[in-house]
């Protein structure tokens, strides 16, 4: 494997790639230190001291997702998950409007026009979001006023306050529209998707600085036995993206002109995972609404009810708030496979072309057996993603502190990371194959 790495940085046009990459992730992580005109960044460090740089609620997974960046109020705050939302919500609207619908079968330019509106839905999104972020950050709700004595955007400085939050709100947005163009230029001229390896350097960004935090309150033993037990999600992580039902297809032989065609054996690969990390954003973005809700709500007195929410279905080790969460997974895996997998469209696309299964006649027997299998095997999908992402909870009731509630080393981050890396590996060991057919097992 270490001849294959030396071997791809020997080829000049992928060694350029590499290189290139390297370079956008390191314009990435400077943009998201580089702290946004009108934020006292002195303040910034001693909130995050105060607190132990950790987020609460629903800012936990978007700190996580944008390295830390999002706390410290950066140019590069909001990161890439304005991009990751407004594409998820344009593939969900290709299933209702016939007009998306028509644009995704057009093709290369059908799927540009849906790129364009993405980056447009992205813009809007990233205003929408970093007004929220300023306002929270303005009011002390960022930090759920635990950081008054340090306010992080201060006031009379002898600068309009509009004006200071309204050049806040555009460098942040402007940051975004950035990020958006460093991950397209690292999909076009560099190795690996763009959007997911910025996403897999924000991640790895906060792996030292996590474990470190937790040999220092727990101790070596403790830190060595997380790692171990880190070492092992892994595996089973990459085993199970590995993992996939291959569906046999046979295409009978047609005679055009004087030509035979078809004839051919190939399979349709059903993964187990077959919905990705999708299905735990959604849980984790629909298990967040009541903490959000609870941030209008009084919190120096709060009442039965708010108290009674905030210990049962806030708090991440609460028993209730672990099963929900669990449901919640196992449902939207269900969902989002149903509305990203059409087995009568795959069985129509098959008996056009005259590929059939073998054993199964063509047309709706066809989308039957398909529409079984994937039932079958989404089952155990769901139940993988599902013990995975509450894995971190876990975490938080093992190590008994809420200092880790960016836990990076398992649920979300672990799934992002393996098949982020595993997708970048397959590309490297592809473009490596095609020029000395020596991939990185031998």
């Amino acid at each position: 494997m270490l001849s294959a790495f030396l071997s791809a940085f020997r080829t000049p046009d992928l060694r350029k790639k590499l290189l290139f990459t390297v370079g956008i992730i390191a314009v990435y992580r400077l943009g998201a230190t580089l702290p946004s005109p009108g934020v006292s960044y002195g303040n910034v460090q001693k909130c995050l001291d105060t607190i132990q740089g950790s987020g609460t609620g629903v800012l936990n997974l978007l700190d996580l997702f944008s390295g830390g960046a999002l706390l410290q109020l950066s140019v590069f705050a909001l990161g890439i998950m304005p991009y990751i939302t407004a594409s998820i919500i344009l593939q969900l609207l290709t299933v209702v409007i016939p007009r998306l619908e028509q644009l995704r079968k057009e093709g290369q330019a059908g799927q540009a026009k849906i790129t364009q509106y993405t980056r447009y839905l992205t813009l809007g999104l990233g205003i929408l979001q970093s007004s929220a972020f300023v306002a929270l950050a303005r009011s002390g709700q960022l930090f759920q006023n635990r950081c008054d004595q340090f306010p992080i955007v201060p006031k009379g400085t002898g600068i309009p306050d509009w004006l200071t939050l309204t050049i806040l709100v555009m460098t942040m947005t402007a940051g975004t529209g950035v990020v958006m163009w460093l991950g397209e230029l690292i999909t076009d001229r560099g190795v690996g998707n763009g959007m997911s390896v910025l996403i897999f350097t924000s991640i790895a960004a906060r792996l030292p600085s996590e474990g470190w935090k937790i040999k220092t309150t727990k101790g070596w033993g403790m830190f060595a036995l997380v790692i171990v037990l880190v070492l092992l999600v892994i595996t089973a992580v990459t085993f199970i993206e590995q993992a996939q039902r291959r569906i046999p297809v046979q295409y009978a032989k047609r005679m055009i002109g004087r030509r035979m065609y078809g004839g051919t054996s190939t399979y349709i690969p059903l993964k187990v995972n077959q919905a990705g990390v999708i299905p735990v954003i959604f849980a984790s973005s629909l298990l967040y609404l009541p903490q959000l809700a609870l941030q209008f709500f009084d919190q120096t007195n709060p009442g039965k009810t708010q108290a009674w929410f905030q210990n049962h279905i806030v708090k991440a080790s609460a028993p209730e708030h672990i099963a929900i969460y669990f449901l919640l997974i196992i449902f939207f895996t269900y969902f989002y496979v149903s509305i990203t997998f059409n087995p009568t469209e795959v069985a129509d696309n098959m008996k056009k072309y005259g590929g059939f299964v073998p054993g199964i006649r063509p047309g709706k027997p066809t989308a039957e057996y398909l529409d079984f299998i994937l039932s079958r095997i989404t089952l155990p999908g769901a139940l993988y993603l599902g013990v995975i992402a509450i894995l971190p909870n876990f975490f938080f009731i093992w190590l008994d502190s809420q200092q880790f509630q960016n836990f990076p080393f398992g649920g979300t981050a672990v799934l992002i990371m393996v098949g982020v890396g595993l997708e970048t590996v397959k590309q490297i060991e592809s473009q490596l194959m095609q020029r000395n057919y020596e991939g990185f097992l031998r």
